[in-house]
């Protein structure tokens, strides 16, 4: 809550990243989809989430991983030292 650079929706991405990392057993490196973290953190466009979900890797809160390819999920790993700070 010091960072005074995130709100609300950044907060609604890192619950949802966080929610999903609970449900696979992860703390570190999380499987994700854009659909289910934009439907787990109520953010229905695509400019809104993309827009905050970049913005908390510039941040370093997090660390993206795409998967190209159709089968594998792609991953985000989160800075423990970052959140930490939370």
């Amino acid at each position: 809550m010091e960072d005074q650079q995130l709100n609300v929706w950044h907060l609604a991405i890192l619950n949802a990243i966080l929610t999903l990392g609970y449900r696979q057993g992860e703390r570190q490196r999380i499987k994700v989809s854009r659909r289910k973290l934009m439907l787990l953190s109520h953010i229905s466009t695509l400019p809104t989430y993309h827009k905050y979900f970049k913005q908390l890797q510039d941040l370093g809160y997090i660390k993206y991983m795409p998967s190209y390819h159709p089968g594998y999920r792609s991953e985000v790993e989160l800075y423990q030292e970052r959140l930490s700070q939370l």
